[in-house]
């Protein structure tokens, strides 16, 4: 099959990224559930689901973590390759993650969800216990402070360890200034504007990437932000 081919027969595919409590779901679902209404064939794929899946006792450990997110990508890969368009959500605090969606998705752009560390926790402080820890911040800080223990309580983003964002993201909310229905507008308007050139800046390797954040080129690229 021929690039152009693969291209034209694989469905898009979005992945919202950024910190926990940034308002990635929010905004991943009203983007969703808008395209719906419109009758398009999107699937939705959270890694707070998927994760029990791929580690039902997770750890968060580096190396779990980067194994989840592969398999993450791989997942949203067999569906795009059926025509079908996907939503994804997921941190991915690394930016080797996301380098590697691009790798492997011939029609991928990366929406970051971008918020302050300081309102993340306030967000997250207010989240009840569900598929991920209840008072995350809280419990990883006091841990940081005291060098006590929770249990279940791995690496947390932000915390522990930096979340990564990468300059060339082809689309930025600002969830500290845009409402949901801005956030969601100026992703459906990405999306239109995307339209037939949505491979022609993705499937980048890891060199290719990099070479971007060192101030290649980005003629190619489309940022809403």
């Amino acid at each position: 099959m021929t690039p152009e081919r693969e291209k034209r027969e694989a469905g898009w595919v979005l992945w919202f990224v950024g910190l926990p409590g940034a308002g990635k779901t929010t905004y991943a679902r009203a983007v969703h559930d808008a395209l719906q209404e419109r009758g398009e064939d999107v699937r939705y794929l959270a890694m707070d689901e998927r994760r029990q899946v791929y580690s039902p006792n997770p750890t968060y450990t580096p190396q779990e973590r980067a194994k989840a997110y592969r398999l993450f990508v791989e997942d949203a890969a067999q569906i795009a390759y059926q025509d079908t368009n996907v939503i994804m959500d997921g941190t991915a605090p690394k930016r080797q993650m996301r380098w590697y969606a691009r790798e492997v998705l011939p029609r991928f752009a990366e929406v970051l969800v971008r918020c302050s560390l300081e309102m993340a926790m306030k967000r997250e402080g207010g989240r009840p216990e569900g598929h991920v820890m209840a008072d995350l911040y809280r419990k990883a800080l006091e841990r940081k402070e005291t060098g006590g223990s929770f249990e279940g309580l791995g690496e947390v983003i932000g915390v522990d360890t930096p979340f990564e964002e990468d300059p060339m993201a082809e689309c930025v909310i600002d969830s500290e200034h845009m409402t949901v229905e801005e956030g969601r507008d100026l992703v459906l308007a990405f999306l239109l504007t995307w339209g037939s050139e949505a491979g022609s800046a993705t499937g980048r390797n890891k060199e290719q990437a990099q070479d971007d954040e060192l101030g290649g080129s980005a003629s190619h690229r489309q940022r809403f932000s």
